[in-house]
């Protein structure tokens, strides 16, 4: 299992751009993304999310969940079959349950179609991913901009991504994203 920490921050053009210019070459990266649960929602309820994305035509399966100390457990594959995905998922040491919960079966709910452009920098401590995402969240037939900047932490303690959010917060006056892209897909979704 992976663990992820991340803090996201709202952003524009204008925010990508100037932290483009400060911090120089950055990786660029296609991706889209569809967003599943089951037809009673049973992997939200749990703030568990299960996703298929296209990252430069390259088909990455994930799920996350929430973790007691913060910031949530991660697993990954490559894997094209979405049918079979959480079997994969459980097999590579995502908790047994995710089998029980997605018996009903599994339902493509919402998504996000994006360019990301990330940097590793390196941190006192540690090292920190530098996102800048923009694109589109999809959801009930309908679409929303997205544009967000986000430090993931890559080594270290958490203090290294905070320190380093914080920073970067200050300085391109950002403030902070409280929902993930799956949250906001999934609001749209209901047509909230």
């Amino acid at each position: 299992m992976g663990r992820e920490f991340e803090l996201k921050f709202a952003a524009t053009a204008q925010i990508h751009q100037a932290v483009e210019e400060k911090y120089g070459d950055f990786q660029e990266i296609t991706m889209e993304t569809t967003y599943f649960d089951t037809p009673d929602g049973a992997l939200a309820a749990r703030r568990v999310t299960l996703r298929q994305r296209m990252e430069n035509g390259i088909c990455v399966c994930t799920v996350k969940t929430p973790l007691p100390q913060g910031g949530k457990g991660e697993w990954e594959l490559q894997w094209q079959d979405a049918s079979t995905m959480v079997e994969k998922l459980c097999q590579i040491g995502a908790p047994r349950e995710l089998l029980a919960w997605t018996a009903p079966g599994i339902e493509p709910i919402c998504g996000a179609r994006f360019v990301r452009k990330a940097k590793t920098i390196d941190c006192p401590g540690g090292s920190v991913e530098l996102a800048l995402d923009r694109g589109i969240l999809l959801g009930g037939g309908r679409q929303i901009p997205l544009c967000e900047l986000e430090v993931e932490l890559k080594s270290g303690d958490d203090t290294v991504a905070i320190d380093f959010a914080a920073q970067i917060a200050a300085e391109f006056d950002l403030k902070p994203e409280n929902l993930s892209k799956f949250r906001r897909a999934q609001l749209l979704s209901k047509g909230e």
